[in-house]
């Protein structure tokens, strides 16, 4: 009877981590460029705010599974409310890491560039809530598919986040350190938010494949951190 309970609720755990690390990465770049003394309590009201969303979204499950269903068919293909949500954040995922990389490179570099006025707390919170909103329907749906008791998934969103808060404090830290790692990271968010315009779109990409990729790509970046204090040496 235990085993029943508790493999489902490890694997639905393990699952939702997985899926959490790309709201973690999003929300340390966007706490990394607020003074250190916010930086924390952006990680932790943009973590807070998904696990209230996704307890929420649980109590309306009936109504967020009907998101599965067709409501509308364009040049014959078949668009539901869970599509189009993965295209909204996907696109909104393109544009903020985009920008992002954009501003760290060509605009950090311009001799001309206009230096811009202190961040604003309340609409980086804003943003995160936005992709709070889009990964928080993709879990929700996943949990659903993997698990039909309420109260596991329930335990399984609150250990998650529980999880993600921990280890955003020293995802943030490290990226804050490794410039590098920061424009890897915002990689990362680009492939995700294409991810999730492909399967908005119905074209299905296995996130085995995807997560492979970036973590051959950290491990590369690893690599070369270091072994280069080595090189410069010789």
């Amino acid at each position: 009877m235990m085993t029943e309970v508790i493999i489902p609720f490890l694997s639905l755990v393990a699952l939702e981590v997985v899926l959490g690390i790309d709201n973690v990465i999003f929300i340390s770049i966007l706490a990394d460029r607020l003074p250190e003394k916010q930086r924390a309590s952006l990680r932790y009201w943009g973590l807070g705010l998904a696990m209230v969303l996704r307890l929420i979204l649980l109590y309306f499950v009936a109504w967020i599974l009907k998101l599965d269903y067709t409501l509308f068919t364009v040049a014959g293909n078949e668009v539901s409310g869970k599509e189009l949500i993965l295209i909204g954040g996907g696109l909104f995922l393109l544009f903020k890491s985009s920008k992002e990389i954009y501003h760290k490179t060509e605009a950090a570099n311009s001799p001309d560039k206009v230096k811009k006025g202190p961040v604003s707390f309340g609409r980086l919170l804003l943003e995160v809530l936005v992709l709070d909103l889009v990964f928080s329907v993709d879990s929700i749906i996943t949990a659903v598919g993997m698990v039909s008791e309420l109260w596991i998934m329930y335990g399984a969103v609150i250990v998650t986040v529980v999880i993600m808060a921990a280890a955003a404090g020293p995802i943030s830290r490290f990226i804050h350190k490794h410039p590098s790692f920061k424009i890897l990271a915002l990689s990362f968010l680009l492939v995700i938010g294409f991810s999730l315009l492909a399967e908005g779109m119905g074209i299905h990409i296995p996130k085995g494949y995807i997560y492979f990729s970036m973590a051959f790509a950290f491990m590369v970046d690893v690599l070369q951190v270091v072994t280069a204090p080595k090189k410069s040496k010789s």
